[in-house]
């Protein structure tokens, strides 16, 4: 994509935060994550360490045919993992002590700690999908940061920190810049800063199809009731005309629409309740559907939707 609109009011394009990543692989085979242990050694390189994440041990001999196939295995999935695991190999051969406490009678054998204890283990050279089965056990499965960051600039966003949330929704575009869920929550901080023009350049940035995902939805209806709300008349005189003549429906309409864009979503849906109930034909049924409209914007558990689909409800089918 190019001519990137996401820096705006609130400065979205000066953002360098990226979204937490999953740890790099330690340089070095494996550095801290990988390392060979002692009987003396054991507690600290084992016990204690397994309260901070699991451990597993690699008990091995250089003798061992089956080992010299696993390790490279252990290893190289461990590494991978950035960190949900550690790995400490012990030669059995010269510490036979840790392995007979454990009952260990044939290699290789690999034994997971975690909280200081044995929980988990098996003995001899599994495939490397089996391994990494056994680890994302032990250690859940891999981190999924751009998940994460748009599940907190979600809430974020519903919480009503347009600015942070976007900060965040930024972050996952420059990771992801085909990322549509990020790019529909970066338009609607704008639509929540009344930025119509830069959530529209948002939305422009993207194919026509993919405009159309559903993730997008909400910022279509958006946009699409702001241009309806720019064509409308005075408030106070569509008003005047209710007042004048209850069945003027196109003044009702119109005020539902302004009462929207000013957020006051029981007035709203008021209007258009009312203009139901009086004449279910207005505009090919307008008013129904301009207030299901209403609800996709508004969100289902909104105390404002409830209420007024249990009217509508109501209406329909009473």
């Amino acid at each position: 994509m190019s001519n990137n609109p996401y820096g705006g009011t609130f400065g979205y394009g000066a953002q360098t935060t990226q979204p937490a990543a999953v740890p790099a692989p330690a340089g070095g085979g494996g550095g801290a994550l990988i390392k060979d242990t002692t009987t003396a050694n054991f507690s600290a390189d084992v016990v204690r360490e397994s309260r901070n994440q699991p451990v597993l041990v690699d008990f091995w001999a250089p003798w061992c045919g089956p080992c010299k196939q696993l390790t490279p295995i252990l290893e190289r999935v461990v590494t991978a993992a950035g960190g949900r695991v550690k790995l400490v190999k012990m030669n059995i051969d010269e510490h036979p002590a840790i392995a007979g406490q454990l009952g260990v009678q044939s290699i290789p054998a690999v034994f997971a700690f975690v909280n200081g204890q044995p929980v988990d283990g098996f003995m001899g050279a599994l495939p490397e999908s089996e391994i990494k089965a056994f680890i994302d056990r032990l250690g859940g499965a891999p981190a999924d940061p751009v998940a994460d960051a748009l599940a907190q600039a979600g809430e974020l966003l519903a919480a009503g920190d347009a600015a942070n949330a976007a900060q965040l929704f930024g972050a996952v575009l420059q990771h992801e810049p085909e990322n549509l869920k990020a790019a529909a929550g970066l338009a609607e901080c704008y639509l929540a800063a009344d930025d119509l023009d830069h959530a529209r350049a948002v939305l422009a940035e993207f194919t026509p199809e993919q405009q159309e995902d559903a993730a997008f939805a909400t910022v279509r209806t958006r946009l699409k009731l702001a241009e309806e709300i720019a064509g409308l008349g005075d408030e106070a005189a569509l008003q005047a005309r209710i007042e004048g003549n209850a069945d003027d429906h196109q003044a009702r309409f119109d005020l539902a629409l302004i009462a929207n864009a000013k957020g006051d979503r029981t007035t709203a849906a008021g209007h258009l309740l009312e203009l139901i109930r009086r004449d279910r034909s207005f505009d090919d049924d307008g008013a129904r559907r301009k207030l299901l409209e209403f609800f996709d914007v508004w969100g289902a558990k909104d105390p404002a939707t409830r209420e007024a689909r249990r009217r509508l409800s109501s209406l329909l089918f009473s």
